[in-house]
This record gives structure tokens, C-alpha cells and sequence, in this order.
């Protein structure tokens, strides 16, 4: 089996054990800070995303609730960029750490335990998001604030209000209905303007 085909497999095993999640774990979700459940992206939307986002070798790929870090590590396969995950569930950072070794990408990405609303983002050239409403709202504000002039973001399903995005993309993807309850999809593509 292909390398691919394991991380895929594996991503999809975690996918389901995460649903059932434990009393503990439904108890840490009450953090103000934890900015939603776990809930992979489909590949379909990781494509779109990464092709909207317009990946190149010389780009630093943040993903902000990094969650099984396959948008990442896809940046770093697919495109030869840099990445970095930052992941406030301790096991989900060492799973996305191990799906990195087994995708050979281990040398170009990392991932982080830790508060995505602490994280020193200055570094990245383009940011991925897949966080609840409240939460994109109050990322946007630090996003603005230190990013570098020309960074991109895409955020997946919800936008970055009040900012209005550059572009908009919107797809029917099927497996999408179980997560959400809707196979509609959006992705919100925005470039960090210039300071005043």
C-alpha cells in the first residue's frame, strides 16, 4: 500500500474514532479558546483550497486548528512549501507529526500543541482556516494585525467578517453533508492589504 494510501486510510479510521468522543473530551470543548470540534477536511476541499490559496515552493503554509495536519503536509508534497500546524489537541498533534514522517515531509513541516489565538504567525505567507463563526471573527483581527502585507488566507465555510473576501468559491462536495448538514461549500480567499 502507498504511502498515500496509509495516511488517507489512517485519516479516515481517526475521522470516525472522532466522533465518539469521550466525556473529557467533550468537557475541554467548553475552552473558549478551542475554536470547534475535530473534523477533517475532505480531500476534495484540501485540493481546492491549496489551488485557490495558489501554493509556491517559497511559501510558509499556516494551518490555524491544524486538527490531522493533511493541508499542511499537502502544501509541502504537492508544492514544495514549508508548513506549520498549530493544534490544541495534544493527540492530534502527534498523529499529524507521524502522518508527516510517513508523507516524507517531515523536514519541511511541524506542528505546534497550542492556543491558535497565541501563535506567532508573522512567519506565514499563506494561512489555511477551518474554525466555527465566533472564532473567524476574532482571528481576523490578529490575522490583520500580523501578517505580513500580501499573505493569503482561505477559510473554509466561513468568512472573515466584517473584512470582505477577494474572492469567493463555492462547490458541492457530497461527503460534506455528514459533517455539516449540507453538501454546499465555501472558501473565502482574502490577501492581508497594506498598512495604513
Amino acid at each position: 500500500m502507498s504511502p498515500s494510501a496509509i495516511f488517507r486510510r489512517t485519516f479516515t479510521l481517526c475521522a470516525l474514532l472522532s466522533c465518539a468522543a469521550s466525556p473529557a473530551s467533550a468537557q475541554d470543548l467548553t475552552n473558549d479558546n478551542i475554536a470547534g470540534p475535530y473534523v477533517p477536511t475532505p480531500w476534495v476541499i484540501v485540493d481546492a483550497m491549496l489551488k485557490l490559496a495558489d501554493i509556491r515552493p517559497g511559501d510558509v503554509v499556516y494551518d490555524l486548528g491544524s486538527g490531522d495536519g493533511r493541508l499542511v503536509i499537502q502544501a509541502a508534497k504537492r508544492y514544495g512549501a514549508r508548513g506549520v500546524g498549530v493544534e490544541y489537541q495534544k493527540e492530534l498533534v502527534e498523529l499529524a507529526t507521524k502522518a508527516a514522517a510517513a508523507e516524507g515531509v517531515a523536514d519541511r513541516v511541524k506542528f505546534l500543541h497550542g492556543d491558535l489565538f497565541e501563535a506567532d504567525v508573522k512567519e506565514a505567507s499563506v494561512v489555511m482556516l477551518y474554525l466555527l463563526p465566533s472564532f473567524t471573527t476574532r482571528v481576523a483581527t490578529k490575522l490583520r494585525a500580523e501578517l505580513t502585507p500580501g499573505a493569503r488566507i482561505v477559510s473554509h465555510d466561513y468568512p472573515l467578517s466584517p473584512w470582505p473576501p477577494d474572492k469567493k468559491v463555492s462547490m458541492d462536495v457530497e461527503e460534506k453533508e455528514m459533517i455539516s448538514g449540507t453538501s454546499w461549500t465555501h472558501l473565502f480567499y482574502y490577501v492581508v492589504p497594506a498598512r495604513r
